[in-house]
């Protein structure tokens, strides 16, 4: 009896669906998603590189015998007059060549990781759009059955309408016709609801069922809109890919350093100890320094230096895209909010208002058959015009968080 009791609740507890708010699902991409995994693995790369950057050049040894005389007049003695040599030599790098390397793998380094953060950025806002669809989806479930269950209750009444002799047979037939529409938007509700379920669960790679994953979040809108001028001057200090822009300045800087370091000539410190019979031991030094008399590093030094200037262009651009999106999206924004704030004071109220005068009218025989079918479906389509616009305005909402470059409009 327990036994059978313990596995019931098992399976139930096997049923619920795990669900997720907004912060809980970017948590939980950041942590599974593969792109967002192997963006952070091409970060570590280049923090890797950084050691490479800074090592020293590695001495040289040799070791030699020379004058060997294995066919000598005296047998006994082949290696009587073998010249052993021993020498070191080691690569002096002027100029500081080694800290340039260093520095301009450091700010590489960096450049990769403002890449990561906006590759995280434009996959956030993807996966926030794919939120608002899911709640969208599930707002247009719910007003579906709403419309269906009030239509349910209407037909009710037209059948004992019917019953009495208040409405011909043809009149409850058109109205049993209409709810064809009202079960096919609920229908069609459900599997939008169940497909962007599966959209959000292939971004977070996850395999759980559809029927054990769910979302939650308010599908509203805000009516306060922060002005323009503190939207840019959040997304100047905070856009990852202009802070790419602003890191490339200063690397192909640093690169213009290197090159003209590495235009300098680097001489080479020899040491040597060895036997020259009959001296019975000695030590020597010597410095190879090249002559860049036809090298000198001209190419790339002229290379590193145009460089300088396109990625100062490339900045300006930057800068210039990031207004232009502050711009759009807030454009888009005050649209939306200027049309969501009219829906709510006047179009909603006023759409139930006539659909039950006109319900109310048509049941006591004071309004036709189309003038209820006409109020019932203006009704439908201002609820779910509503429902769009708020969809609409929470996804402008993300397209604002994608320009400034961080949270600035919260989807909790």
């Amino acid at each position: 009896m327990w036994l059978g009791i313990a596995a019931a609740g098992c399976f139930s507890g096997s049923l619920t669906a795990q669900t997720y708010n907004w912060r809980q699902l970017r948590e939980k991409f950041e942590a599974a998603n593969p792109a967002v995994r192997a963006g952070q693995l091409l970060v570590d790369e280049s923090r890797a590189q950084e050691i490479t950057a800074f090592l020293r050049p590695n001495p040289s040894l040799t070791a030699s015998l020379d004058q060997l005389d294995p066919f000598s007049v005296n047998p006994y003695r082949p290696l009587g007059y073998t010249f052993p040599q021993i020498s070191t030599s080691y690569l002096h790098e002027r100029q500081h060549k080694r800290e340039l390397r260093l520095e301009s793998a450091k700010k590489g380094t960096a450049i990769a990781s403002a890449q990561q953060d906006d590759l995280v950025r434009s996959m956030e806002f993807s996966l926030r759009t794919a939120f608002v669809q899911a709640l969208q989806a599930k707002a247009v479930l719910e007003l579906a059955r709403e419309n269906l269950a009030y239509y349910e209750k209407f037909l009710g009444v037209s059948r004992d309408r019917l019953a009495a002799g208040d409405i011909a047979r043809v009149d409850l037939m058109r109205l049993e016709l209409q709810r064809v529409q009202y079960e096919t938007d609920v229908q069609t509700a459900e599997v939008n609801v169940r497909t962007a379920k599966i959209q959000l669960l292939a971004m977070l790679n996850d395999r759980t069922p559809v029927e054990k994953f769910d979302v939650t979040g308010v599908f509203e809108y805000s009516e306060v809109l922060t002005p323009l001028d503190e939207f840019r001057k959040l997304a100047l200090d905070a856009r990852p890919d202009l802070r790419v822009a602003l890191q490339s300045v200063e690397k192909a800087r640093t690169d213009h350093q290197l090159a003209v370091a590495n235009s300098s000539t680097d001489p080479t410190f020899g040491l040597d100890v060895g036997r020259n019979p009959p001296i019975p031991s000695y030590f020597g030094v010597n410095v190879n320094i090249p002559l860049r008399i036809f090298d000198r590093n001209q190419g790339e030094r002229e290379r590193t230096a145009i460089d300088i200037r396109r990625a100062e262009r490339l900045r300006e651009a930057a800068m210039s895209q990031v207004l232009s999106d502050v711009d759009s999206a807030h454009a888009t924004l005050g649209m939306n909010v200027s049309l969501l704030r009219r829906y709510k004071a006047t179009y909603l109220d006023e759409a139930a208002k006539v659909r039950e005068t006109v319900a109310f009218a048509y049941q006591r025989g004071g309004a036709s058959l189309l003038d209820f079918l006409s109020a019932q479906n203006d009704y439908r389509m201002v609820r779910l015009s509503y429902l769009n616009l708020v969809g609409a305005y929470l996804t402008a909402a993300g397209q604002m968080n994608l320009a400034v470059g961080r949270e600035v409009i919260s989807a909790e």
